[in-house]
């Protein structure tokens, strides 16, 4: 597409919730074809390729969100890139064209196909350089919702991004009239390399919600009392850590999109009253998570990750980095819907609407109050507190109102407080004799002795009762390795749990209904139903302050690639010791959440990991050669990486 056809953007910026907003992306003034053949046709979506045989021009565009003019990376001229839509069991060629001055490539994220054909530079690929074409040639294996998007530097955040939608060789198990593609993602003016720069220099420069005298301190004194709130606040900072660090990019610098579109404008999705309309929502952002509902409707959900599930109704979900959501909705009114989708940090929202008129618009609601981190989303036991492992809504919203949060391990004296993984937990008192009086911390832990259950045994090793009653494994005290222990990493969370039932922070106690991993069982019977011969577990780990991250405490440059037996069948354990929730994808194999129930293993490509919790989940090593494993955080890609070697 020529500049001469770019949309501009109003010639006054305007603010809604506090975002500058405005502008369209180029590309989208483009026909599109309908998703379906329908009764009427999306408006704002990307275009729509089908067929076999694909030609993919990755350039630059101008595009225009906030006011100003930047440049984008696109394909085909189109942010976001253009719908693919194939058919199960054909194979496809796609001719990808590098037209940047820097190499390029493009992953197929989710898909089962040959290690040359992933896409991953530096594995069993090379890259595609500055004025060359790749071939990509594969089987479609597999039906349902994914999507593409560059592994090569930062072009993912600038917009090289797009959905896949895979039509199956056999009907579905449930109907529907209608579809939409709903793909989430964010955008910045300010270029990647930046964004990182500023981050690495101050790992808090994006967070404009950090506590000061005025709005928090005073209040709090008035509602808690000068003691207990200056206790709280002592603690955190001899943590330097912060309850308010749950994005590290936030809507201070970034404008959501839906399907290209910013909240000012707005994506509109046509229905009929009465239809069943499929919605297919594809979070393809580079550091957010998103939390969806349309108010006014129930949501069916019947696939995730392209992997059809028993139908759940829920009010809302959250959709981590990468993860794709198929729900099914039936509007019944003669009104527009908002499709509002907030940042898991509420500093923004992505919005559209269903509507059976374009000139009936809808309003979207108000954000939610801004989540705050609680004991358990810093690795602490919430077992016995009463409120189902996670604690009270009010606990969950405002850590420490009592005056007893618990803070990780600190890495920089080198010392861990051991505590069982699921000990009870009361306002009883606490044996200290135990404690590692060396450590700096230890008047913290003896402040806070109200916090911890009392006689609970520090016994090394002791396995307990997960906080997930139907996992078949207890979480039992985490084993750290030595390469965790250094300047590089700044928590170790002491008492993990499988946290499958949690909705997360922000989500507890809403009073909506909230999808969670607990919710998902597989339509179909798990296809690998053998044992695991061998468990793998792997820390997901960092220093915040100095924005570091890896895997154990070593960074991908550093690390040794993890080797598979072709054919083996392994446990894959992910313990998550930072304070931020990690979206963890393999590529090529499909990994098998361990729910406890073994017969319908629910089949994830992304797997999010709870701040301070642990996951396991089962991967049948059937694809030879190298693949990727990382956290799909973008910023966090290059530390928090291996190379997988199936062999």
């Amino acid at each position: 597409m020529s500049k001469d056809n770019v949309l501009r953007a109003p010639s006054r910026r305007r603010f809604v919730q506090g975002l500058a907003l405005g502008g369209l992306a180029a590309g989208l003034g483009l026909t599109a074809r309908p998703l379906l053949a329908a009764k009427a046709p999306s408006t704002g979506n990307a275009p729509v390729l089908t067929g076999t045989t694909f030609d993919l021009d990755i350039g630059h565009q101008l595009v225009n969100f906030t006011g100003k003019e930047k440049l984008a990376t696109t394909v085909n001229g189109s942010l976001p890139a253009p719908i693919l839509r194939w058919r199960e069991g054909e194979r496809v060629r796609l001719n990808v064209s590098n037209h940047l001055d820097s190499d390029s490539s493009i992953h197929w994220h989710g898909l089962i196909l040959p290690s040359e054909m992933d896409g991953v530079p530096g594995l069993s690929f090379d890259g595609i350089a500055p004025g060359e074409t790749f071939t990509y040639e594969f089987d479609v294996q597999q039906n349902g919702t994914y999507w593409y998007h560059s592994h090569s530097g930062f072009q993912e955040q600038t917009g090289l991004y797009g959905a896949i939608i895979i039509d199956p060789k056999e009907p579905e198990p449930f109907s529907y009239d209608r579809e939409h593609v709903v793909l989430l993602s964010d955008w910045s003016d300010t270029p990647p390399e930046q964004v990182y720069a500023n981050l690495k220099k101050m790992s808090h420069y994006y967070n404009r919600r950090e506590r000061n005298l005025t709005d928090d301190l005073i209040p709090e004194i008035r509602k808690d009392g000068l003691g207990t709130t200056l206790s709280r606040r002592q603690m955190w900072e001899k943590m330097r850590m912060s309850d308010r660090d749950i994005s590290d990019v936030t809507g201070y610098t970034y404008t959501f999109l839906m399907n290209g579109q910013t909240p000012a404008s707005g994506w509109t999705g046509l229905f009929t009253p009465g239809e069943k309309v499929r919605l297919r929502v594809i979070n393809a952002a580079a550091m957010t998570f998103f939390d969806l509902r349309i108010p006014g409707l129930k949501m069916t959900v019947v696939a995730c990750d392209g992997q059809h599930v028993e139908p759940v109704d829920v009010d809302e979900f959250r959709i981590g980095v990468a993860e794709t959501i198929d729900v099914i909705v039936e509007p019944q009114a003669h009104q527009a819907y908002a499709l509002f989708a907030q940042a898991i940090d509420r500093s923004g929202y992505a919005f559209g609407q269903l509507t059976p008129d374009p000139s009936l618009t809808a309003t979207p609601p108000p954000l939610d109050p801004a989540p705050e981190l609680s004991h358990m989303d810093m690795g602490m036991d919430m077992s016995g507190a009463g409120h189902d492992g996670h604690g009270s809504s009010h606990a969950a919203q405002n850590p420490g109102h009592d005056g007893h949060v618990m803070p990780m391990s600190n890495a920089h004296d080198g010392h861990a407080m051991p505590m069982p993984a699921a000990a009870p937990m009361n306002h009883g008192s606490m044996n200290h004799d135990k404690m590692e009086h060396g450590s700096p911390d230890a008047d913290i832990h003896k402040a806070m002795h109200k916090s911890m259950h009392q006689g609970m045994s520090h016994a090394a090793g002791k396995t307990m009762e997960p906080a997930y009653k139907g996992h078949p494994l207890s979480a039992g005290m985490p084993v750290h390795a030595d390469s965790e222990y250094g300047p590089h990493v700044d928590m170790r969370a002491e008492a993990p749990q499988y946290r499958l039932d949690d909705p997360g922070v922000g989500l507890r106690n809403n009073g909506r209904k909230v999808l969670t991993y607990a919710d998902l069982r597989s339509l179909h019977p798990t296809p690998d139903t053998r044992e695991p011969g061998r468990e793998i577990e792997l820390h997901l780990t960092g220093n915040m302050s100095r924005y570091m991250w890896s895997i154990n405490g070593i960074r991908y440059a550093e690390a040794e690639p993890i080797h598979l037996t072709y054919g083996e069948r392994v446990r894959i354990t992910l313990v998550n010791d930072t304070m931020m929730p990690h979206p963890v994808h393999l590529h090529g194999m499909w990994s098998d959440l361990d729910t406890g129930d073994a017969t319908h293993l629910p089949r994830k490509h992304t797997l999010v990991v709870q701040p301070g919790a642990r996951l396991s989940y089962l991967v049948t090593a059937d694809a030879r050669g190298e693949w990727a494993f990382h956290c799909h955080l973008l910023y966090h890609m290059m530390g928090m990486f291996r190379k997988v070697v199936v062999s």
